[in-house]
């Protein structure tokens, strides 16, 4: 068994502090503040708390996203999980330009299978691609360092 990232246990939590957020909005400083306490380094606690923020204040874009790219399908139909993990994804694509948009999808795809049904991991990861390729046509995507972003890359 290999040993988790500290930001892929980071992301896990960020998924269930925003699921529990589903059911209950006004719990989000303790659930914040419990999942989150046992993270050692600043730079840890900001980027989840970051996250957890830009995932919230974003959401209509995010679901925005999904929605233009859902064939045959409507957004209240999606599982909540599997709505919560491409909503992070595509806020970490656009939000936060120090993570390459290809380990965002391949951590969205594996949060996928572990929180999500069955065909999870295949779903999230045919819908961020489709909004990855949208958002690199668009130019949205603002990434900056050495391996980050391959403009000439289609899915």
């Amino acid at each position: 068994m290999t040993k988790k990232s500290i930001r892929r246990i980071i992301r896990e939590r960020v998924v269930q502090i925003l699921y529990a957020l589903e059911y209950n909005r006004d719990a989000r400083e303790a659930l914040v503040g419990g999942l989150l306490s046992d993270l050692s380094t600043t730079k840890d606690i900001e980027f989840a708390q970051n996250l957890v923020s830009k995932c919230l204040l974003y959401q209509q874009e995010a679901d925005w996203y999904i929605e233009k790219r859902l064939a045959n399908w409507e957004l209240e139909r999606i599982a909540i999980l599997d709505k919560i993990v491409m909503r992070l994804g595509i806020i970490e694509m656009l939000y936060f330009a120090d993570i390459p948009p290809k380990v965002t999808i391949n951590e969205c795809i594996d949060l996928g299978k572990e929180f999500g049904t069955a065909d999870s991991g295949k779903f999230i990861n045919g819908i961020l691609n489709k909004i990855l390729v949208d958002l690199t046509e668009e130019g949205k995507l603002s990434k900056a360092g050495r391996g980050l972003i391959d403009s000439s890359e289609k899915q």
